[in-house]
């Protein structure tokens, strides 16, 4: 029962975060400035999530060091950082919600490539390596970049979502490391409201206007991404990390391009290109090398269950 689960939480997450790529593109064609647009949805989230904490925990707010530890490590890396590459990225006319959604499946990779180097006492085989490297070769097919022109604005706004990927992945490494007692709900609350201030003292370094749309589009959008994608979403996500790990649980990341790319064809006419299609193949792939022991072992007791 527990299996199924996890399973039904996955499949809800990857359908709402998937969807959320739409939503960013929705909101930032609205008109939104994209630092501004994901701080504004934190604080949304935050003091919603933040009232919910009050109310189901008996700790609302961070006590110990170790406490705060995982919350600042959450708001710089899982919150800030990932959402200031990730929308900016977005604004790349040649970057779309499903392009932007395989990129941000290099997760996996990075989560392996960073568990492995803070825990000492594990190495990458050269199989290892050779994963993290397709994976890589991944995000070359799917940028197709123009080598006369590699800063152009398409291949610099795949490069920033790439960077989002990473600093998920870091934060969600990270936070695994800190011995804390933080309820999934407080932690989830403090990451965002610390992370929108941070999002919005670079919004306004950035020199974006501090305005809000008006238009339909622009408040539908907040609305999603602020309730959905984040309040629930990320407490979906907290409990799962919790229960499934990083690696596993950033797995969510393989299934979310399915439904970023068919909201994308859906709302914003937005082609699923071959390069997207080859791309997430050659990532997958790489993925498949470095979780093959934990693969072939699930596959396995799948296979013993169903025996």
């Amino acid at each position: 029962m527990t299996n199924y689960r996890n399973a039904v939480l996955f499949l809800a997450l990857a359908a709402v975060w998937g969807s959320a790529f739409v939503a960013i593109k929705a909101g930032l064609r609205a008109g939104f400035e994209p630092v501004l647009f994901a701080a504004v949805r934190y604080d949304v989230a935050g003091v919603i999530m933040l009232a919910y904490a009050a109310r189901v925990t008996d700790q609302w707010r961070p006590r110990s060091r170790a406490d705060w530890t995982t919350v600042g490590i959450a708001a710089v890396l899982i919150i800030a950082a990932y959402h200031a590459f990730l929308f900016v990225g977005e604004t790349s006319p040649g970057v779309s919600s499903a392009a932007a959604a395989v990129l941000v499946g290099l997760g996996p990779v990075f989560t392996t490539g960073f568990a492995r180097a803070f825990l000492p006492s594990e190495r990458l085989s050269v199989v290892g390596v050779a994963g993290i490297l397709l994976g890589l070769v991944g995000v070359v097919v799917l940028s197709d970049p123009n080598f006369a022109n590699l800063l152009g604005e398409s291949t610099v706004g795949e490069l920033l979502v790439a960077l989002a990927a990473a600093s998920f992945a870091l934060g969600s490494v990270l936070t695994q490391r800190v011995d804390d007692d933080l309820a999934i709900e407080t932690l989830e609350a403090w990451a965002m409201l610390i992370g929108a201030v941070l999002m919005h003292l670079l919004s306004l370094g950035m020199g974006e206007t501090q305005a809000i749309p008006d238009s339909s589009d622009a408040l539908w959008a907040l609305a999603y991404l602020s309730l959905a994608a984040s309040a629930a979403g990320f407490l979906v996500y907290f409990e799962l990390l919790d229960r499934l790990g990083p690696i596993e649980i950033n797995m969510v990341s393989y299934v979310a391009p399915v439904f970023a790319a068919a909201g994308g064809v859906v709302v914003t006419n937005e082609p699923v290109t071959s390069n997207v299609v080859l791309g997430f193949l050659v990532i997958f792939a790489g993925f498949c090398l470095l979780k093959r022991r934990a693969l072939a072992d699930e596959i396995e007791k799948v296979r013993t269950s169903w025996a």
